[in-house]
């Protein structure tokens, strides 16, 4: 069986990035891709960033039983809506790598089982240095969109409240800190070599 490797972090903690790293680092990992009902921004890539439906789509993936969890954000532009979907997980065959919330990752959890799911928590300590990338980069879009910004910073702080945190069971060994982006790379795929070599043991031990 494989493991769903699922990264999560308030916004502008680097997800992004040491996401894409892992991705070249791990080729044969899959990865799960979200879907949003949200316009897409400058730089994503449809079916790559998320895929983008519209409201009807996602209530017929609902109607269908195809979705796994699922969030709505009321936001300045409207409601936005983000899910998983079973219909590309096979974990009979494969290991993924995922992009999610906190809220995500627990529901993925009790989807699949506790052993299948590995929370990676990527953690930035100065508050400051994650605002200053994320008005970096709302200001690279056409049409900037600070309200929203703002809202998502605030909001992360109640969604990733050390509260939270435990409730999840995200344990010391499961947050990384990104000061240093290659060390906390470096740590996070000790972590993620560690969860395949057991997986690799326990596949010989069960032959």
């Amino acid at each position: 069986m494989g493991k769903i490797f699922c990264i999560i972090g308030k916004s502008s903690s680097g997800k992004d990035s040491l996401f894409r790293m892992l991705e070249q680092d791990y080729p044969n990992m899959r990865r799960i891709v979200l879907y949003t009902t949200r316009p897409i921004r400058t730089g994503e890539i449809d079916g790559i960033t998320y895929h983008y439906v519209d409201d009807e789509t996602y209530y017929r993936m609902k109607e269908e039983n195809k979705i796994i969890e699922a969030r709505s954000y009321h936001t300045e532009h409207g409601i936005w809506t983000y899910f998983t979907s079973s219909q590309e997980i096979d974990l009979e065959n494969n290991n993924y790598l995922q992009i999610n919330t906190l809220e995500g990752y627990q529901k993925l959890k009790d989807y699949f089982g506790v052993d299948k799911v590995v929370p990676i928590y990527i953690e930035v300590k100065d508050d400051g240095v994650r605002l200053q990338r994320a008005l970096t980069r709302e200001r690279s879009e056409k049409q900037p969109k600070y309200q929203e910004l703002c809202r998502r910073f605030l909001a992360d702080q109640i969604d990733f409240s050390e509260e939270k945190l435990a409730n999840a069971e995200i344990t010391e060994e499961n947050r990384f800190l990104n000061h240093d982006f290659m060390r906390c790379l470096q740590e996070i795929e000790e972590k993620i070599n560690d969860q395949l070599s057991l997986t690799k043991a326990n596949k010989q031990y069960q032959l």
